[in-house]
């Protein structure tokens, strides 16, 4: 059972910042953030090969950059400029194989205050 740790959430204010990661006990695959708030479904944030392509959600371009670190097997979420809209549950994913399972953390709260 592959397993996922994340940390780096917190409160935070309007055009701050703040950096999650989340490591893995797989390898390689593809690796990324969902988030999901109160009422809302859970939406793609940013996601990363094993290669390096990345892919974000038109909401967060520009302000969020996605990277991973392979040997270390961890994935990282700088977001910059957060605003109260980004407030939500944020989910790593880890997928070794696009048509094998998809494999989720337990969750980080980021909350940002106007």
């Amino acid at each position: 059972q592959v397993q996922l740790v994340e940390s780096g959430g917190g409160s935070v204010q309007a055009g701050g910042s703040l950096r999650l990661s989340c490591t893995t006990s797989g390898s390689r695959g593809s690796m990324g953030w969902y988030r999901q708030a109160p009422g809302t479904r859970r939406d793609l944030v940013a996601s990363i090969t094993s290669g390096g392509s990345t892919n974000y959600a038109d909401s967060v371009k520009g302000r969020f950059t996605i990277s991973r670190d392979n040997a270390k097997n961890t994935v990282y979420l700088q977001m910059n400029n957060l605003k109260p809209e980004d407030t939500a549950d944020y989910v790593c994913y880890y997928k070794r194989v696009l048509t094998g399972p998809t494999y989720w953390g337990q969750g980080t709260q980021v909350t940002v205050s106007s």
